[in-house]
């Protein structure tokens, strides 16, 4: 068994293992548990009744959360011609075409989003084993594969998250840090739970929602009420 701090075990005797929380006290509970002193990431895990080795009951997309992520995302955009220009404008930090496809591949990687309109794809190739295992590699269903870089880049900044269904049909998704207010998390809370629900595979049988919990980075998990949460949605 996982030995645990002083801290952690003060903070979960705050938690009652056995309750499902209300939304509204579960995002008040997890600012509360909250006991280091950086700015924890908010995170919320579903465990859903899908199974993932089916591709039909694969879960995968992204999300541009209302009140943003709270983190600073460096965005590299990999396209052509008039376009390199517009995504730095965007706000792109890295633009180009071959030039930055040859410094992907010597092992340059300051950069947490790559976004490349489509007739740059048959180039990415060369690159595609150092991208795929960090998931950067560019993907149409995360609007990472576009012919408007320009809102890409723009969504990308703004606080996108991805989500994808694990092995054993959980989905981890970060929501926000710690230094948010209550009504924040919320707001990004229930964009989330929205997103998740609406893609529920209509081949998934039995209960979708089986259970569902928030937490920061290194606190307690709270368990949220799914009934709830569906009713949000």
């Amino acid at each position: 068994m996982k030995k645990r701090s002083k801290k952690y075990l003060e903070a979960a005797k705050k938690v009652d293992p056995k309750k499902v929380y209300s939304i509204d006290d579960a995002v008040k509970l997890v600012k509360e548990t909250s006991f280091t002193k950086f700015d924890e990431t908010v995170d919320v895990a579903f465990r859903l009744g899908v199974d993932p080795r089916h591709a039909d009951q694969m879960i995968r997309g992204a999300i541009s959360l209302p009140a943003g992520t709270g983190k600073s995302v460096r965005v590299v955009v990999i396209t052509s011609g008039e376009k390199i220009g517009q995504a730095e404008a965007a706000g792109a930090d890295f633009s180009g075409g071959d030039d930055i496809i040859q410094k992907i591949s010597t092992g340059w990687m300051d950069f947490d989003r790559v976004i490349a309109s489509p007739d740059m794809m048959g180039k990415l190739g060369k690159i595609g084993r150092l991208l795929g295992p960090r998931g950067l590699m560019p993907n149409p269903k995360l609007g990472t594969v576009t012919t408007d870089v320009v809102k890409a880049v723009k969504e990308q900044k703004a606080g996108i998250v991805e989500y994808r269904t694990e092995k054993s049909g959980i989905v981890h998704v970060p929501i926000g840090k710690r230094s948010f207010d209550a009504a924040k998390i919320k707001e990004n809370f229930n964009a989330i739970i929205a997103a998740i629900v609406k893609a529920k595979p209509s081949s998934a049988k039995g209960t979708y929602l089986k259970s569902l919990y928030i937490s920061t980075t290194m606190g307690p998990s709270i368990c949220v009420d799914a009934q709830e949460a569906l009713q949000v949605s």
